[in-house]
């Protein structure tokens, strides 16, 4: 299994001529909606730990879903701070 991609300001390239906060505005949008994604997968891999009898993944692996979403209120309150 090989799950990569960039985290970097490739995907705003095309985006014209941004500010140094503009670009950081779109990062933490992408990010918001990036961490949403990973969010979605570790909790449908929580439900095959769980058919699996994995009640400690399960548990971690929810944890980790709710830490992601924490940080995207992190995020969330940073753009608002632009």
């Amino acid at each position: 299994m090989n799950h990569h991609h960039h985290h970097d300001d490739a995907h705003i390239e095309g985006q014209g001529k941004l500010s140094e906060r503009e670009k950081l505005g779109k990062l933490l949008e992408y990010w918001i909606k990036h961490n949403i994604e990973h969010t979605k997968t570790y909790l449908e891999w929580s439900k095959k730990a769980d058919i699996e009898g994995l009640k400690d993944v399960v548990r971690l692996l929810k944890e980790a879903s709710e830490i992601t979403m924490s940080i995207n209120e992190l995020f969330e309150k940073a753009i608002k701070k632009l």
